[in-house]
Protein backbone atom coordinates (compact mmCIF):
# COMPACT_ATOMS: atom_id res chain seq x y z
CA UNK A 1 0.00 0.00 0.00
CA UNK A 2 2.86 2.55 0.69
CA UNK A 3 4.45 1.84 -2.44
CA UNK A 4 1.46 2.61 -4.52
CA UNK A 5 1.12 5.85 -2.68
CA UNK A 6 4.31 7.00 -3.37
CA UNK A 7 3.49 5.40 -6.88
CA UNK A 8 0.80 7.62 -7.49
CA UNK A 9 2.40 10.70 -5.67
CA UNK A 10 5.29 10.43 -7.93
CA UNK A 11 3.12 11.00 -10.89
CA UNK A 12 1.76 13.89 -9.61
CA UNK A 13 4.79 15.60 -8.56
CA UNK A 14 5.61 15.23 -12.72
CA UNK A 15 3.18 16.86 -13.63
CA UNK A 16 3.19 19.76 -11.68
CA UNK A 17 6.62 20.79 -10.22
CA UNK A 18 8.92 21.90 -12.36
CA UNK A 19 12.11 19.75 -13.48
CA UNK A 20 15.49 20.79 -13.39
CA UNK A 21 17.37 18.26 -15.02
CA UNK A 22 15.86 19.24 -18.33
CA UNK A 23 17.62 23.04 -18.15
CA UNK A 24 21.08 23.16 -19.16
CA UNK A 25 21.88 26.04 -17.07
CA UNK A 26 20.91 25.19 -13.86
CA UNK A 27 23.69 24.69 -11.64
CA UNK A 28 23.37 22.59 -8.27
CA UNK A 29 25.75 24.50 -6.63
CA UNK A 30 24.36 28.06 -7.21
CA UNK A 31 21.13 26.48 -6.52
CA UNK A 32 18.38 28.24 -3.60
CA UNK A 33 17.41 26.67 -0.58
CA UNK A 34 13.97 26.31 -2.27
CA UNK A 35 14.91 24.36 -5.00
CA UNK A 36 17.26 22.19 -3.19
CA UNK A 37 14.40 20.99 -0.82
CA UNK A 38 12.01 20.57 -4.19
CA UNK A 39 14.81 18.24 -5.56
CA UNK A 40 15.28 16.51 -1.93
CA UNK A 41 11.45 16.18 -2.02
CA UNK A 42 11.21 14.40 -5.72
CA UNK A 43 14.27 12.70 -4.56
CA UNK A 44 12.72 10.83 -1.81
CA UNK A 45 9.40 10.02 -2.98
CA UNK A 46 11.24 8.52 -6.08
CA UNK A 47 13.37 6.27 -3.82
CA UNK A 48 9.90 5.45 -1.97
CA UNK A 49 8.01 4.39 -4.86
CA UNK A 50 10.65 1.87 -6.56
CA UNK A 51 11.74 0.47 -3.23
Amino acid sequence: MKKSIFKTLAKINKKILPSYSKDEDFDLAKASKVQMALIGYKTWVTKNSLG
